[in-house]
Order: structure tokens, then C-alpha cells, then sequence
């Protein structure tokens, strides 16, 4: 039977957060594979593991710390969710996107999610940037959407528009800091499927028939219910390798290629976001 959170749920994750901090974040980070290493910059920082949090789901795959750290960067209160969980790992739509639904508890009101992407479009290359501009929610549309189940009208509508699901001015503003300095940042379409395996060459040529430029297996639930919550959202995907469908012979993709990419990328990712925290 499929678990839905209940508000209760919610309500105590928030006590629970709310006793082990004073810090009132606004903006919430939140960090894919590879990339948790950001949060190290969080001053004044108070730190979470999500086995103290009740009812919060905890992730198994490498990569993603599990940790809330709360603090301040660029002297903005922040909220940094050091990993995340995903469908792939047994959880629940409802489950993996209860983090956001506790943010938005907080009085948290922009939300910035990065993850590990394969680049579909063959203007990129690992180690690139990536604003998302849209989204292909393949789960959703098949019927796996993290609204599905009793709605809280309080909270949002039942048919939430999905027109503008990455905020365009979130979006100039991040060009904005690419532009002053020197980083490449490519916006695109991110498309998300349920992994864990990686997708098969007719998949592959599939994603790219009807426009993605990227393909994941994580944030747009996240996005979903961000939007629902009325959060403005800012989506950066780190372009950990090329998926390509026509590989050659012995090529494969990795799970440690993904994180070791992500290293590297860490540095430019952190000035921007550095950059952006500081013109909001």
C-alpha cells in the first residue's frame, strides 16, 4: 500500500528541526550526488543527521551525506539538505518529497536544487552547467505525481499550473552571476525518469526525440511540491557525463564516474550559488 505522510507527519519533522536550531531560514539548498560538500561553507552552522528527524526518509546511496545543516551563507539563513532520497530506493512520492513540505513549514520560500545529470544535448560536456528551464516529468505523466492522494487546499490548489515550474526571474538572476563570472551556464530541459538503471540507446534517443536536454533521476518531485507550496524554485544540474546512444565499444556509465565529476564541478557550483545567495 502506498505511504502517504500525514500532516501530523509533518508538523513534528518541524518541532523536531525547530528545537535544534534558532536559525529561521528563508532559502533552502538542496544538494545532489556528489555535490554535498557545499554545504562545508555554512557558517553558524547547526547539524541534523536525518535519522533525528522523525519521519524523515534516509538515503542509501553514496554520495548523499543525509544531513540538514543549517546556518547562514552570504549572511542569508539557509537550510542545506545535504543528499536526498529517491523513488529507485523503495520510497513513496509522498515520502521523498516530505522534506519540502516540512521547508515550506519553516517559512522557507525559494528553494535551489541541484543534482547529477546526464547530458543528452551534444552542445554539452561533462563538467558543464546546466539552469534548468523545464521539465519532463515522465513519472508524473505516467501516473507517479507526488500530488497524487488527499490535497490541503490550505497549502495549494488541486490543479496547481505547471507553465513557469523554475521561477524565470530566479533564472535571470543566475545568468546574471554566470555572465560576471566566467561560467558557462547552459539552460535546458531536464528529464526525469525512475533509474536506477541507466537508460538503454533507444531510451537514450528517445529522451532526445522530444527535447530534453538532460536526464536525471531525481529534483522534479521536489519541484512539483514546491510549486503546490507556492516556493519559487531555482533548478542547476551538473552535467556528470554524456549520455550518449551510441557509446563506444566498453563505454559504460558509472555510478563513482558520477561522483568524481561532481568533485570537480563542486567549486564552480559553489561560486555560484555564493553568487546568487548574494543578489537575492
Amino acid at each position: 500500500m502506498e505511504k502517504f505522510v500525514t500532516p501530523q507527519e509533518i508538523e513534528k519533522a518541524v518541532e523536531a528541526i525547530r528545537r535544534q536550531t534558532s536559525h529561521e531560514p528563508r532559502v533552502a539548498l538542496v544538494l545532489g550526488s556528489g555535490l554535498s560538500s557545499l554545504a562545508d561553507a555554512v557558517e553558524e552552522a547547526n547539524i541534523l543527521p536525518f535519522q533525528e528527524i522523525p519521519y524523515w526518509p534516509s538515503s542509501t546511496v553514496a554520495g548523499h551525506s543525509g544531513r540538514l545543516v543549517l546556518g547562514k551563507l552570504e549572511e542569508k539563513p539557509v537550510l542545506v539538505m545535504q543528499g536526498r532520497v529517491h523513488y529507485y530506493e523503495g520510497y513513496s512520492m509522498s515520502q521523498i518529497t516530505m522534506p519540502i513540505r516540512v521547508m515550506q513549514r519553516l517559512g522557507i520560500d525559494t528553494i535551489m536544487l541541484t543534482n547529477a545529470a546526464g547530458g543528452l544535448n551534444s552542445g554539452y560536456r561533462a563538467g558543464d552547467l546546466m539552469l534548468i528551464r523545464d521539465h519532463i516529468n515522465f513519472l508524473g505523466l505516467a501516473g507517479n505525481n507526488p500530488l497524487r492522494g488527499p490535497n490541503d487546499d490550505a497549502i495549494g490548489p488541486r490543479f496547481p499550473d505547471m507553465t513557469s515550474p523554475y521561477d524565470p526571474e530566479l533564472r535571470r538572476l543566475a545568468q546574471d552571476v554566470g555572465r560576471a563570472d566566467n561560467i558557462t551556464l547552459h539552460e535546458g530541459v531536464y528529464a526525469y525518469v525512475a533509474g536506477p538503471s541507466y537508460e538503454t540507446p533507444a531510451e537514450l534517443r528517445f529522451l532526445i526525440t522530444v527535447g530534453a536536454d538532460a536526464v536525471g533521476m531525481s529534483t522534479v518531485p521536489s519541484v512539483v511540491v514546491a510549486r503546490h507550496s507556492g516556493m519559487r524554485v531555482l533548478g542547476i544540474s551538473t552535467i556528470t557525463n554524456m549520455a550518449t546512444p551510441d557509446p563506444a565499444p566498453g563505454q559504460e556509465t558509472t555510478h563513482e564516474e558520477v561522483l568524481e565529476v561532481g568533485k570537480v564541478v563542486v567549486p564552480l557550483l559553489t561560486r555560484m550559488i555564493h553568487g546568487i545567495l548574494r543578489r537575492l
